[in-house]
């Protein structure tokens, strides 16, 4: 290499976004990846011959429109999936809430439970769809400077204009939702059970939090920025989750970046507070002019980086900067699909299954689930979200057969008892049998299984603490304070070393606005020099 590039510290979704804007701007970034694909958390994988599941992630996104059009990924054969029923929700007593794109199938289930719920349900969306809209425009830039917001001023009056808009009874939604706890919200609009959970399901999946955590309502307020739908929706990618960061890496590498898989990152390295380079495992070093990590901050900062060039304060905050994860994953293969007793003998109950099967019957099931994790137990009876991604993508498993996919919440990073070593299988068989509860047959159609504890989920695809978006996204961590107040515009204590990945603002998911919004960050900087 004969002068400096610009280094990009991990493969997944954020990196590639960050790296397709960074190659379009004349950069010619270099993406260097530790496993042998590209992906990140989006990955399909073969669980047994013939059998391609989702790893991890196993819904897209909603990915920003920006980026996709942007991107051009339809143009690089990205083709998105929507089916009609997007969430089932079964209960435990055999009936089903069922939400579907078409809004009358959609109040009529609401209205077999509650005639009430199926009109506040509609009401509900459109109010949060008007809440949205404003949070939406923070989410697709920056967040202010906190220590010098002149330069923000005009995405600040734009921001200040549309809460206007909104009128005095939705501006004070907006600002008194977010720290209230989820199931105080839901109880407020909703009267039956397995409505309040559903919503309220969305401000806790994938973080430490239960219903009646505080500013757990800002998290679901933070999702609806990309999805109004109050239970959010379901949208899946053909050939699996894996597919969307194939169809990113084809659209960096055809706009100039470079992508090397197998190349790991030992240490990113400094010199005179000024990023060098980085330092793979195999010895080789490279030098660059600037180093973007898509990696999480904690292991950004405490792993890959020497802590000698931190201040110490700085040191302790980002150590306290909370990633302790509390879900895991089983991938099965099955033989067959499985019938689930809410269905009864429903001529097409594959319709009913295509979308997110939700195991969340009740409030109190939830914060039940919660308690068992607060005191550093997997819940006996989880949180699930389930989805047979084959029925919608027959590519996915031999004909007849399926493939499914089930994210547990809450598995606690650290156990009380044992370890994830010596308690994966106990585990596996508590989730199996909790949803066999609701699909009685499900144990017997069982080829084979696929366990992922949250340590795998560490120690395999480097999210520490086994976090799937880099840290809580909670009140405390979101927007201005993510993942610390006075680094939320994805620059570092060190000069020409950024963040991009999900511990970034806006960090909610598969949506690619972190890497996009660091991107044009890094890209002001670079142009000054």
């Amino acid at each position: 290499m004969t002068e400096p590039r610009v280094v990009i510290v991990g493969g997944g979704h954020n990196g590639l976004v960050a790296a397709f804007y960074l190659a379009r701007a004349g950069a010619k970034p270099l993406v260097l990846e530790r496993r042998a694909i590209v992906g990140g958390a989006a990955v399909t994988e073969e669980i047994l011959p013939g059998f391609k599941c989702s790893t991890l992630a196993h819904a897209a996104g909603p990915l920003a429109p920006e980026v996709a059009s942007e991107m051009g990924l339809a143009r690089q054969g990205l083709e998105f999936i929507k089916p009609s029923v997007e969430v089932f929700a079964p209960t435990s007593e055999g009936r089903a809430l069922e939400i579907s794109a078409d809004a009358r199938r959609s109040a009529e289930s609401f209205a077999a439970f509650s005639k009430n719920d199926a009109e506040k349900f509609a009401e509900f969306q459109t109010v949060l769809g008007r809440l949205a809209k404003v949070i939406r425009r923070l989410m697709v830039d920056p967040p202010p400077a906190v220590e010098a917001p002149v330069g923000d001023v005009w995405n600040m009056l734009g921001a200040a204009k549309d809460l206007r808009s909104l009128g005095e009874k939705d501006m004070h939604r907006l600002l008194a939702w977010g720290p209230r706890p989820v199931a105080d919200l839901v109880m407020e609009w909703f009267e039956t059970e397995p409505v309040r959970a559903v919503i309220a399901a969305r401000g806790i999946f994938g973080n430490f939090l239960a219903p009646r955590s505080a500013g757990s309502t800002a998290t679901l307020v933070a999702r609806a920025a990309l999805d109004s739908n109050p239970a959010g929706c379901a949208v899946f990618v053909k050939g699996g989750a894996g597919a969307l960061p194939e169809a990113m890496a084809r659209a960096a590498t055809e706009a100039g970046a470079e992508i090397r898989t197998g190349a790991e990152v030992s240490q990113i390295t400094v010199e005179d507070g000024r990023v060098r380079g980085v330092l793979l495992a195999s010895g080789e070093e490279i030098p660059a002019r600037a180093v973007i990590s898509n990696a999480d901050p904690k292991r950004t900062f405490l792993t890959l980086l020497d802590p000698s060039h931190l201040d110490p304060d700085f040191l302790v905050r980002i150590a306290n900067y909370r990633s302790s994860g509390s879900v895991g994953k089983i991938n099965l293969a099955l033989g067959a699909l499985p019938a689930f007793a809410a269905l009864g003998a429903r001529a097409r109950p594959s319709e009913a299954l295509s979308g997110r099967i939700l195991i969340a019957p009740s409030l109190d099931y939830l914060e039940r689930a919660f308690d068992d994790a607060k005191y550093g137990r997997f819940s006996r009876q989880p949180f699930l979200e389930v989805t047979i991604p084959s029925l919608t993508d027959p590519t996915l498993a031999p004909p007849g057969k399926h493939v499914m996919s089930i994210v547990a919440q809450f598995a606690p990073y650290r156990l009380r008892e044992g370890d994830w070593t010596s308690r994966r299988e106990e585990w596996a068989d508590s989730v199996i049998r909790t949803l066999s509860g609701y699909s009685p047959d499900l144990a017997g159609s069982i080829l084979h299984r696929q366990v992922i504890t949250p340590r795998d989920l560490e120690e395999t695809y480097a999210l520490t603490g086994g976090h799937p978006f880099h840290g809580e996204l909670a009140l405390d961590q979101l927007f201005s304070l993510r993942p610390l107040l006075g680094w939320a515009r994805y620059r570092t204590p060190i000069a020409g070393l950024y963040l991009c990945g999900s511990g970034t603002h806006p960090g909610t998911g598969l949506n690619g606005l972190s890497g996009r919004n660091a991107a044009h960050e890094i890209l002001k900087d670079l142009r000054k020099r």
